[in-house]
């Protein structure tokens, strides 16, 4: 009987912290502006309606695949695919981040950088590249 008040209780916890860390997410999408930027730079207001879908489905298959023990063996290129939509999906959202908090601006300005802006900016996606490569083909191996 006890184990079975243990479980719902964990079942409540569980499923709680999981309203919580969605509404965050959805909280950080909707405050750095990642998917209406995104419908504005694509010029596709009239498809409003269907970025729901993708968004939706996108975190109901995520949150699947991460209670489950599924793997899927898949060929290089489609690894590569993968690797290039979630390379994509992350790097806007750090790209919205930076551009709500104008990090590099302030940053340029106080260390005085001004006139290598672009070189400061490319080192760092060079860098993230770089860095990313090395963990995933090092330890990945």
């Amino acid at each position: 009987m006890n184990i079975n008040i243990f479980n719902i209780i964990e079942g409540l916890i569980g499923f709680s912290s999981g309203i919580v860390i969605g509404a965050g997410f959805v909280a950080i999408l909707t405050v750095l502006g990642v998917i209406p930027r995104l419908i504005q730079l694509s010029r596709s207001e009239y498809l409003v309606n269907f970025y729901s879908v993708p968004i939706i489905l996108g975190v109901l298959v995520g949150t699947y695949l991460s209670f489950t023990n599924i793997t899927w063996n898949f060929n290089w290129v489609y690894l590569v695919i993968w690797g290039t939509i979630h390379g994509i999906f992350n790097g806007m959202l750090a790209a919205a981040l930076v551009e709500i908090l104008n990090v590099f601006p302030l940053l340029s300005k106080r260390v005085g950088l001004e006139k290598y802006m672009l070189l400061l900016l490319t080192a760092l996606v060079l860098g993230k590249i770089v860095g990313s490569l090395f963990q995933w083909i090092y330890f990945s191996q």
